[in-house]
């Protein structure tokens, strides 16, 4: 398991198991959030599987399946919902992290400056440049 931390309250990963689950409860993460479709992995690693854990340690787990190309608005208002709702630091995992700092960036437009929600994530390998235009767009609504 990889842990990226974007932030104080918020850190993704890629892809985690059921078995990841204790140390994830140990790390201090409260929230556990799936932006990985079920369709891209084997039944072990499907969201139920880590839901079932997730909740057995005492964590809540907020499904959000993002696809990757096709991040909609609904995705960002999940993730949004979810990080403001947390009792703690969250945890998001996809294939790579990728798509989780996307909607962490994009749920955070006009509430931190453009170039952060950027440069924050790309010292974790993730390319979040093609997504300044909308980050700015939604920053004015």
């Amino acid at each position: 398991m990889d842990i990226r931390p974007l932030s104080d309250d918020y850190a993704v990963s890629p892809q985690i198991a059921p078995t990841d689950v204790a140390a994830i409860a140990e790390a201090g993460y409260t929230t556990v959030v799936c932006n990985r479709p079920d369709g891209e992995i084997p039944t072990e690693l499907h969201a139920n599987a880590i839901r079932a854990a997730a909740e057995a340690a005492g964590l809540k787990f907020v499904l959000n399946p993002v696809v990757g190309g096709a991040i909609s608005i609904d995705n960002v208002t999940v993730q949004a919902d979810a990080m403001m709702n947390s009792t703690g630091p969250v945890l998001a995992y996809c294939a790579s992290g990728n798509r989780s700092s996307i909607v962490w960036a994009l749920a955070l437009a006009g509430k931190r400056p453009t170039d952060d929600l950027i440069a924050i994530p790309a010292r974790h390998g993730y390319g979040l440049e093609p997504f300044r235009a909308t980050i700015n767009q939604l920053a004015q609504a």
